[in-house]
C-alpha cells in the first residue's frame, strides 16, 4: 500500500509539471501572435496568454516541489 501512495504522489507530481509547462508555452504563443485578437469570446488573446503563462510557471514550481517531498519522504 505505501508503495502505491508514493507512485500516485510521484505521478500527480509529473502530471502537473507537464500540465505548466504546456500552460507556460500556450501563453507565450498567445502573447506572441494574438495581441489584440478576441480569443473565443473570452477576451483579448494578449491577456489570456499572460493569465496561462502565470498559471504555468506556478504549476511547473508546485510540480517541482512536490517532486523533491515526494522523492525525499520514506513510506513505510
Amino acid at each position: 500500500m505505501a508503495k502505491n501512495k508514493g507512485m500516485f504522489w510521484a505521478a500527480l507530481a509529473i502530471s502537473i509539471f507537464v500540465f505548466g509547462g504546456i500552460s507556460t508555452f500556450t501563453g507565450l504563443g498567445l502573447i506572441a501572435f494574438m495581441n489584440g485578437r478576441n480569443l473565443l469570446n473570452l477576451g483579448d488573446g494578449r491577456s489570456f496568454g499572460l493569465l496561462l503563462l502565470c498559471v504555468g510557471l506556478c504549476s511547473s514550481i508546485l510540480g517541482v516541489l512536490i517532486m523533491r517531498i515526494v522523492r525525499n519522504r520514506v513510506y513505510r
